[in-house]
């Protein structure tokens, strides 16, 4: 499940995991997958100043009605947009204690990219780091904790967290290379983040 996170200067933005057997995430109308999120920050705790690319691949659905209602899909009621077609093809599970987020997500990306298609375009947004205090996604700047809190959002496995306790290894990648970076824009996070290591 998505959850609220504050942005600077656009009050608060959901972003996370929506159906659990996919790592693709949510920024608002931003779409990509959690192991390209993860590889990209991973960049950027290598490097001193950030990663030298700057710049970050994503679906963008500039219509909200084409994004879909959520709640509506995972009650069954409401498979409109694209999140609805998740729902059709992946339902929510019918006993709730399986409502976990499958560490195998990534097999799907191939059904994501084709559901996503008719909704979406691919669109470069930037994602950088500003002032050496912010980071901004696209249209949406963090200050440095909370751009933290979506990594170990991430980390978790959102908001049910990983099925299993058992993580991806892109993602134990991420955070091994996060304790060990100099780069200020994790500071302080190496104790946020070894509790989560595997």
């Amino acid at each position: 499940m998505p959850l609220s996170f504050q942005t600077l200067h656009h009050g608060t933005v959901a972003f996370g995991f929506f159906n659990i057997e996919s790592d693709m995430l949510l920024l608002q109308q931003y779409f990509f997958f959690a192991d390209s999120f993860c590889a990209y920050v991973s960049s950027c705790a290598d490097h001193e100043t950030w990663n030298p690319n700057g710049e970050f691949e994503i679906y963008e659905i500039t219509n909200p009605e084409n994004v879909g209602d959520l709640m509506g899909a995972i009650h069954g009621v409401r498979h409109t947009g694209f999140i609805g077609e998740t729902y059709r093809k992946f339902p929510f599970p019918e006993n709730p204690e399986h409502f976990k987020q499958n560490p195998k997500g990534f097999k799907t990306q191939s059904i994501f990219r084709t559901m996503i298609a008719p909704y979406a375009k691919i669109s470069i947004i930037p994602f950088i780091r500003q002032e050496n205090r912010y980071v901004r996604i696209g249209h949406y700047t963090f200050d440095r904790n909370t751009f933290q809190e979506l990594l170990l959002y991430v980390g978790r496995g959102g908001y049910p967290q990983w099925k299993d306790k058992t993580k991806p290894d892109y993602v134990t990648a991420m955070e091994k290379r996060i304790d060990k970076s100099t780069n200020n824009m994790f500071e302080n996070s190496g104790e946020k983040f070894r509790g989560h290591l595997t």
